[in-house]
């Protein structure tokens, strides 16, 4: 129970060698003391305690101590707390945010350690935190706890589990700046050393944000620490490298480069095709349905979106499959989004469904053996379409190096062709502010069609 009824007496002395000095107070009711060697000693611990009573702090009348106190003695470590928010947060958290969350907490934990004598190896380290600690599972009694708590980790996991749980620091000493530093230096750098995207260090300062607010929460922290401190991530170029974003033609040399890989690749040309052509993320790809296609015989269609289909992992969501079924990305769950797709792309769905029909559920696409097309299968498709398409010389650099290259080309061109950032950006998916981030240099080149536009207008008498 908490007090502000605190009374402190004075110091008296008894009939002890050891601590022949003795501290009084009463909290509530409740008589409290503490003896002392030397009465210097006695009248410091006195003046503490009078300086928190001043302040208005409140006191706990079991232990007597000023809940300041109460909560440093008390603390878990922040390895501890942690795990329990990444299992508070599982039942409402879609499988892509559970990911996310493990990520940043993994980050954070590996930095917040007291020692980095004996530390485990990083990836061991990193693997036993985000797979084991962060990941939650049900136990028989249908409740979420740490996957490390109801399946054995394997030995280098469970030292390194151990290792972590022993070094980490409290959670009362993210109060300090220094701790709190520490931990954002970490959440702004990859694996390799380099600053992390603007987005991610964004995404994972959230996590962290909300770990601490949790802590406020458990009467752990009085306040959120993060809000005082004066920090920002270090710079990073988020924008896309345009000189490896594929042209019109060397992209629609790629889509026939798709189709040359055999019968797999002649079935997966349609999907990257709407990643081009329409600029669509994978996951939206793989969720598309027949349904929502609206392919004339002439002129352009549309494509009607509503669904994606990330792949996460199956340890990640509630059913065991690799991928969860979703609304789309920063979306409302039932937001749609109308895409205009051109007559070549109308023209290759069409002949895409007249060759290979839909799977059983009216999905367009389908993976070799069922279910969603994995980022491994359509990759190696890619893979192979790069060498066919690309000279040596290129196929060793990143032009075009992964798929989703061919979103941002469809993007480019659209912002070339002269189409209003804000449309192009609803096509996309994307808020303008975000489009203007990743896309600033070539958005800034087209300018002077817009100043060719005012001019016209100016000079216009009428």
């Amino acid at each position: 129970m908490k007090t502000y009824d605190v009374r402190i007496w004075g110091i008296r002395t008894r009939q002890s060698k050891s601590a022949p000095f003795q501290l009084r107070w009463v909290v509530g009711g409740e008589k409290h003391q503490a003896p002392f060697r030397t009465r210097t000693l006695a009248d410091a611990r006195r003046a503490e305690l009078m300086t928190a009573a001043k302040s208005g702090e409140p006191f706990d009348t079991v232990s007597g101590l000023p809940l300041s106190e109460l909560r440093t003695a008390n603390s878990p470590t922040w390895y501890q707390h942690a795990t329990d928010y990444a299992v508070m947060k599982w039942p409402g958290a879609a499988a892509k945010h559970r990911v996310g969350i493990a990520e940043a907490l993994t980050a954070v934990t590996a930095a917040l350690v007291t020692t980095q004598r004996g530390v485990p190896d990083t990836v061991v380290l990193r693997r036993a935190l985000r797979e084991w600690a962060f990941r939650a599972a049900q136990n028989e009694a249908g409740e979420y706890v740490a996957r490390k708590e109801i399946e054995a980790p394997p030995s280098e996991e469970l030292h390194a589990l151990l290792w972590v749980a022993d070094h980490s620091v409290k959670v009362a000493e993210l109060a300090e700046s220094e701790r709190l530093r520490t931990a954002l230096a970490a959440l702004s750098r990859r694996l390799d050393g380099k600053p992390a995207a603007d987005n991610t260090v964004r995404r994972k300062r959230a996590v962290l944000s909300n770990a601490l607010r949790y802590a406020v929460e458990r009467d752990l922290l009085s306040v959120n620490p993060l809000s005082r401190i004066d920090w920002t991530p270090p710079d990073t170029d988020d924008e896309v490298d345009f000189q490896y974003v594929p042209g019109p033609a060397l992209a629609r040399r790629l889509l026939e480069a798709v189709g040359e890989c055999g019968p797999r690749g002649g079935y997966l040309t349609a999907f990257f095709a709407c990643m081009y052509y329409a600029a669509m993320r994978p996951s939206e790809v793989a969720s598309l349905t027949r349904r929502v296609c609206k392919l004339p015989a002439d002129g352009w269609g549309e494509l009607v979106l509503s669904r994606s289909r990330p792949e996460v992992g199956s340890g990640w969501t509630d059913d065991g499959k690799p991928y969860e079924v979703r609304g789309l990305k920063r979306r409302a769950k039932k937001a749609t989004r109308p895409v205009p797709i051109p007559p070549v792309l109308v023209e290759t769905l069409r002949r895409h469904l007249s060759e290979h029909g839909t799977a059983p559920d009216g999905r367009l696409f389908a993976g070799a053996r069922g279910g969603r097309v994995s980022s491994t299968e359509y990759a190696a498709v890619w893979k192979q379409a790069r060498t066919r398409a690309l000279s040596a010389e290129d196929a060793d650099s990143p032009l075009a190096d992964v798929p989703y290259s061919l979103r941002h080309a469809g993007v480019s061109l659209w912002i070339k062709a002269g189409v209003d950032p804000v449309e192009v950006a609803r096509r996309a998916g994307h808020s303008p502010a975000v489009l203007w981030k990743f896309y600033a240099k070539i958005l800034r080149g087209q300018q002077h069609v817009s100043n060719g536009l005012i001019d016209h207008a100016l000079s216009d008498p009428e």
